[in-house]
């Protein structure tokens, strides 16, 4: 059975768009009361289709005008969950991925230059127990950013 039907995929697009849309606009480009609506995105949200919300915040805007991907390798693969906790208290790291391929995870890391870089791998991350390598990637240039498509008829 389906989660979502069309008029939920509609109401998904609309506000994948705009988050801040009020829900008088979703009803009317919807055809729908705003009950309605808000009904429906209270019933994606228990059913974990939408989760979280907030503001997409510029990182550089905010004096972290480096962006790297760092591959990491682990004395063995199965210790992935052991040095999350470590990486977690460091809060440069906003994304960290379990992976295939030659790492066994990919962080995401934001960083002021690329010094402030530096002191986070070699102070920080290599220091985490059961780390034995790390690979870095620096973004010069971010172009696309979006959700998975949502198709409706």
């Amino acid at each position: 059975m389906e989660k979502i039907d069309n008029l939920d995929r509609k109401i998904l697009d609309i506000v994948m768009r705009n988050a801040r849309i009020p829900s008088k606009d979703v009803a009317m480009e919807c055809g729908v009361s705003r009950a309605a609506i808000h009904q429906r995105l209270q019933r994606m949200i228990d059913l974990n289709i939408i989760t979280g919300s907030g503001y997409d915040v510029n990182p550089k805007v905010l004096g972290f005008r480096t962006c790297a991907y760092i591959g990491v390798n682990l004395e063995r693969g199965s210790m992935y969950r052991d040095v999350v906790p470590g990486f977690e208290e460091i809060p440069e790291i906003v994304e960290c991925h379990f992976t295939t391929g030659p790492y066994t995870l990919m962080l995401k890391v934001y960083a002021r230059d690329n010094e402030h870089l530096m002191e986070l791998l070699n102070d920080k991350i290599q220091k985490i127990a059961g780390i034995t390598g790390t690979e870095t990637f620096i973004s010069l240039d971010h172009s696309i950013d979006r959700e998975i498509p949502i198709h409706y008829e």
